[in-house]
């Protein structure tokens, strides 16, 4: 993953740009470039095989001076030359607006393509879980989707991917007795569980197995919920799909037991069938109500 800080008013009060386009520029010209000529930079052709996707993170707890109103509309990026940082979803549309077009450019070419998962939900406004909702293929932390049940439904419904960091979480927004991540995995949302600075916030040299077994003793998880859990963070991976295929068999990209091979993933058929009728019914009683 390439992470992306939200720093613009930090380059701009240096004068290292001019305006938040120009930050743009910086981060996804050279990409479009070398994917258009592959020669231009051999180097950073076969790094590019190497990402998955782009990640973008700040301190979400930050006020936002510049927000657009809803009778107004913010200016292009070309025009921000304000010093102030451009609010989140500013930020994470046009992020997804050029990994789109990048995404694009390179299927057409015949080359990988990336996800964008950025840091949504660990502090600050619900608008920011709105933007990622519609721009973003999953998220890191969600913990403030529990203030907004409207936003965790329709997180559900589409399965977005969740990767939470309780122990990270603990330690710097929320008591790890009251995170969320047992209550969006009882009630079926896409949730898996990852590390956040891990050099800084673990203390073990395995800070993922530290993260999966406090969770495990702390939510008395079961084994199947372990499981489960770790099937999640492998569909939410960037792994290509042969390596899906042989961590959790041939058809995993199937519905509910279609596509559980319970020798690979040691989830049982009835755990990923009730999942699947579950949210089925949910659509059912969506459309018998439209």
């Amino acid at each position: 993953m390439i992470q992306i800080p939200r720093l613009y008013f930090l380059y701009k009060k240096s004068g290292d740009v001019e305006n938040f386009e120009q930050m743009l520029d910086n981060i996804f010209l050279p990409l479009f470039e070398v994917t258009k000529d592959p020669s231009s930079n051999p180097a950073l052709h076969v790094f590019l095989h190497a990402v998955i996707g782009f990640d973008c993170v700040d301190d979400e707890s930050k006020t936002e001076p510049i927000r657009a109103e809803r009778s107004q509309s913010l200016p292009n990026p070309s025009e921000w030359t304000d010093e102030n940082n451009p609010p989140y979803d500013y930020w994470t549309y046009y992020l997804y607006a050029n990994i789109a077009s990048l995404n694009a450019f390179r299927r057409a070419k015949g080359l990988s393509t990336f996800s964008f998962r950025p840091h949504c939900g660990e502090a600050g406004d619900p608008d920011h879980l709105a933007a990622a909702f519609l721009c973003a293929n999953g998220i890191n932390h969600g913990i403030t989707l529990r203030k907004t049940v409207s936003l965790q439904y329709l997180y559900y419904l589409t399965q977005i991917g969740i990767a939470m960091s309780p122990l990270s979480n603990n330690k710097l927004f929320l008591d790890f007795q009251r995170n969320p991540f047992p209550t969006y995995f009882a009630r079926g949302l896409n949730v898996s569980l990852s590390t956040d600075d891990p050099l800084m916030l673990h203390y073990t040299k395995d800070p993922l197995l530290e993260e999966y077994s406090v969770a495990a003793q702390v939510w008395k998880l079961s084994n199947t919920d372990i499981c489960e859990i770790a099937r999640n963070s492998v569909l939410q991976s960037g792994f290509e799909h042969p390596f899906k295929q042989h961590f959790l068999g041939k058809h995993y990209f199937l519905p509910g037991s279609s596509g559980n091979d319970i020798r690979m993933t040691n989830v049982p058929d009835i755990r990923l069938d009730f999942r699947h009728e579950t949210l089925s019914n949910e659509f059912n009683q969506l459309h018998e109500y439209k």
